[in-house]
């Protein structure tokens, strides 16, 4: 339960930085490793085809995983800043 209410805190935080704050300006600083490839100062929506999905997140932005590519589907895992995770059934990530 815990876990679920921080997961829920830290989704109204994107959205509301996603209202707050236009994407074409902004880009997460540091790197993004998904499945070994490195993605430096990443923004927006990555997808993967290998899994599971190995996700570095070295960057200070949280990353979402999500369930289906293009970054739809449910968000089934939340990777916080400077944190590493694996998703067994994440297919894309996104990034603020």
């Amino acid at each position: 339960m815990r876990r679920l209410a921080s997961t829920l805190g830290v989704l109204a935080a994107a959205a509301t930085l996603a209202v707050a704050v236009p994407q074409s300006a902004y880009a997460a600083n540091g790197d993004l490793i998904l499945n070994g490839v490195v993605h430096h100062d990443p923004s927006g929506c990555f997808d993967s085809t290998r899994r599971p999905l190995f996700v570095d997140n070295r960057t200070g932005e949280y990353v979402f995983v999500f369930s289906s590519g293009g970054c739809t589907g449910r968000v089934i895992d939340v990777v916080p800043p400077n944190e590493r995770a694996v998703s067994e059934f994440g297919t894309s990530v996104y990034v603020r």
